[in-house]
């Protein structure tokens, strides 16, 4: 089988917090490893940004895998048509149960199984954090009309969603999922408080305005409680903000 490696290395150790499900990684790898029909999809998105930096500095593991790979026959068929009739292809069992078990056995702990679908648990902040305690990610990335019912059935994934929408694959919804993930991995971001102060962050509200220069830009002016430099003024005219950002825009997250 064929698989494409960037910046392989062990997993990682973690330690669970059991009050809010975040973890303290000792300078060790989270592990993702992708399962796709398409996986240089990828390919740029692992040279973007924040990731690029992560995976450099071996924080980071992506690894992805080709299902098709898995596939038995010469033309590498992983779909075939629905029992009962109706229209599109779905994901047969065979290729992705072999191609899966394959990739759990890559490793010493087999990590956990993330199937992407509109029919999961959609993914917020909450969800993040608790994906972040474990040290290595399988995200199983479907097409066409979706997935055999006894992959989820046999291989029993926590499936996720993206949001209510439907989306051409998986893949998307699994960059997502790394995104949001790395973010809360020490070491990732350059301020380590960073995650902390973002929406939906530890508070749960949403950010706080913020502002840069000039301080005056076409009649719009800098609130002068952020020129003041009393930091316990600021914490809480930034607190203030939030709540009343939060009861404006997203009523529901405190209700």
């Amino acid at each position: 089988m064929h698989h494409q490696t960037v910046d392989g290395l062990q997993v990682s150790v973690r330690d669970r917090q059991a009050a809010d499900l975040r973890v303290i990684f000792v300078g060790v790898i989270m592990r993702f490893d992708v399962l796709s029909l398409f996986p240089e999809l990828f390919h740029s998105y692992l040279q973007q940004s924040l990731l690029k930096l992560a995976i450099e500095k071996k924080l980071v593991d992506v690894r992805l895998w080709n299902i098709r790979d898995w596939s038995t026959d010469r033309h590498k068929s992983v779909d075939d048509t629905p029992y009962g009739g109706g229209p599109g292809m779905l994901i047969a069992c065979p290729p992705v149960f072999d191609c899966v078990e394959a990739v759990q056995a890559d490793a010493p702990a087999p990590g956990r199984l993330l199937m992407l679908t509109p029919q999961g648990r959609k993914l917020d902040q909450s969800l993040v954090r608790e994906l972040a305690t474990f040290p290595r990610l399988l995200l199983l990335c479907g097409r066409y009309e979706g997935f055999d019912e006894r992959i989820s059935q046999g291989l029993r994934p926590l499936e996720v969603s993206a949001g209510d929408f439907i989306c051409n694959g998986g893949e998307v919804p699994a960059m997502l999922v790394i995104d949001t993930v790395i973010r809360l991995i020490p070491g990732v971001l350059g301020d380590e408080t960073s995650s902390k102060y973002d929406s939906f962050g530890e508070s749960g509200l949403l950010e706080y305005p913020q502002y840069t220069r000039p301080r005056e830009f076409r009649g719009m002016s800098v609130p002068d409680v952020l020129l003041s430099g009393n930091h316990q003024v600021i914490a809480e005219w930034r607190h203030q903000q939030s709540l009343e950002r939060t009861r404006r825009k997203r009523g529901d997250l405190i209700e």
